[in-house]
């Protein structure tokens, strides 16, 4: 390996938009609002250095993302000033980035360097899909502007596919709420010793909310514009816990709504009249554009416009196949009006979807041909039943969850017993609480046979600082004997897989409105290969 890598080209944005927006989707944002939702501030970039002596830019420290065997990607972003336009930046020139990555953490065996440009059209945001390395391996890595040095981080390596893993471990995470309690979650997950961490949502919060902790949003309004989410992003990327957490593992991520819209579907939001639906559109645009560029992805996640692919498969060894799904971009809109409602005609309609066409067939030929151990599903809403009205025979359920899309619930489920695929495990987010669940072949059926597993993950901060009991919730439960666990505190999910068995920890704090909370371990559940269902430690 020789650090031998130059500056990497500069692609035009008509060569951008050329590879994935098709005119159809280009047909529906317009004049203005396609400038807007293109490039916001789109200022015409200089490859020339800013001259100008930088103040420290390194304000949103640094990340590494979905990792392979050979490879990682590498971000950062320049903002000496994060919450102004461009972060502070000139908003018209172009500025060199050197990055280097290592194998000890003083940097004197370097392996891979080279340099970028961050660019305004970017908001300076720089994206490193470094190869070459080893796999397996454990990498340190960091940034040079001007005469300024970023913090380092540190990275992994996926195995490779061929060799069998004895074992792997990573944590998941999702639902982020800076107004409403503190990332204390993130201070212990730093500590922990993971290959990587899975965010599966609500990176962001969009609304206006300012909450009584100090910890407000800005801008002081909903999201609109590409400038209201960049600086949204780079608010939240304040945070010196989220920092750490990015520094110490790379991390593979997914969004929900709150990127977005709270409860968008595919090109549509309630919050918008029928007749305005392509303004959604261009909103949509701006909130994927902001999310690629404060997050560690490839320039194949760039957005084109408002189409994002996010979905995407990540190998470790035969030990693990990780689909990352998107359940937003592609779905069916929400039957019924959205809501808690009792089933109809229209959330049992066969032509329903949760992935899109497309994406569910990536995802059935994914698990048909995979080698893996355990096949996991990452992914944002609750994929399980949960009927929420359980006292008498009135069923209700989130339209927003895969119980508002049964169908495509049962093909998943049905193409997993009939291929016999091994392990299936969904990972879950979204909604702010701790359950164990086992994946019924007939939900409707409780002596029905268990196919696979389900683990949700509270949020890392949301509506204050939850409890470890609830009555209505348990009494519920005690009704519904596929979700054994629930739990409703702050925190984080850690898993350790081996060949012959999964362990799950839900990692609980006791409070997030104050920082400084004791982490505890609320529940261990096991599974074993070959055999699906829960086993309690």
């Amino acid at each position: 390996m020789t650090p031998d890598d130059t500056v990497e080209p500069r692609p035009t944005q008509s060569q951008l938009l050329a590879a994935r927006w098709g005119r159809r989707r280009f047909l529906t944002v317009s004049g203005a609002a396609a400038a807007l939702a293109l490039g916001g501030s789109l200022a015409a970039a200089d490859t020339s250095p800013q001259r100008a002596r930088l103040p420290y830019p390194f304000t949103l420290g640094v990340a590494s993302g979905d990792p392979l065997a050979d490879g990682v990607v590498l971000w950062t972003r320049l903002a000496p000033d994060p919450l102004a336009m461009f972060g502070g930046m000139d908003g018209r020139l172009s500025v060199p980035v050197e990055w280097e990555v290592a194998e000890d953490e003083a940097f004197r065996r370097v392996v891979r360097r080279g340099t970028a440009l961050a660019r305004p059209e970017f908001a300076y945001a720089v994206h490193v899909d470094v190869r070459g390395l080893r796999p397996s391996a454990h990498y340190f890595y960091r940034f040079r502007a001007g005469d300024h040095l970023s913090q380092p981080g540190r990275t992994k390596t996926a195995p490779a596919r061929d060799v069998p893993a004895s074992s792997m471990r990573f944590a998941f995470v999702s639902c982020q709420h800076r107004v409403v309690g503190y990332y204390t979650a993130y201070q212990h997950l730093t500590g922990e010793d993971l290959d990587v961490v899975l965010h599966l949502g609500d990176y962001i919060y969009e609304g206006a909310d300012q909450g009584s902790l100090g910890r407000g949003h800005f801008p002081e309004r909903t999201l609109l514009t590409l400038d209201d989410y960049r600086a949204r992003y780079a608010q939240y990327k304040t945070d010196p816990d989220l920092q750490a957490a990015h520094a110490a593992f790379p991390w593979i991520v997914t969004m929900d709504d709150h990127e977005v819209l709270s409860n968008w579907a595919s090109d549509y939001s309630y919050y918008y009249p029928q007749e305005a639906q392509d303004a959604f559109v261009v909103r949509r645009a701006n909130a994927f554009r902001a999310y690629w560029e404060h997050m560690p992805l490839r320039l194949a996640q760039l957005p084109a416009g408002p189409d994002m692919p996010l979905h995407r498969r990540f190998d470790y060894g035969g030990l693990a196949r990780f689909n990352v799904l998107d359940t937003r971009q592609y779905r069916s809109d929400q039957a019924n009006g959205d809501g808690i409602k009792p089933p109809s005609d229209e959330s049992r309609d066969p032509n329903r979807t949760m992935l899109g066409d497309t994406q569910e067939q990536w995802l059935l030929d994914g698990l048909a041909g995979s080698g893996a151990t355990w096949n996991v599903l990452a992914q944002q809403v609750f994929f399980s039943q949960l009927d929420l009205n359980v006292a008498d025979d009135k069923e209700s359920y989130e339209m927003d969850a895969w119980d508002g899309y049964e169908a495509s619930r049962d093909r998943i489920v049905d193409f997993v017993q009939d291929r016999g695929i091994g392990n299936p495990v969904v990972l879950t987010g979204d909604v702010h609480a701790n359950n164990a669940c086992e994946i019924k072949a007939d939900f409707d059926d409780p002596d029905s046979a268990t196919i696979g597993t389900e683990f949700v993950g509270t949020s890392i901060s949301s509506s204050g600082d939850g409890r470890d009991t609830d009555p209505g919730r348990d009494a519920l439960a005690s009704q519904l004997p596929h979700i054994p666990y629930y739990n409703v505190q702050r925190g984080y999910v850690r898993c350790e897989l081996t060949p012959q068995l999964w362990r799950t920890d839900f990692k609980v704090l006791s409070y997030v409105s104050r920082p400084g909370s004791p982490l505890r371990t609320d529940a261990t559940f096991y599974v074993e290969s070959g055999r699906p269902g829960l086993r309690p430690a």
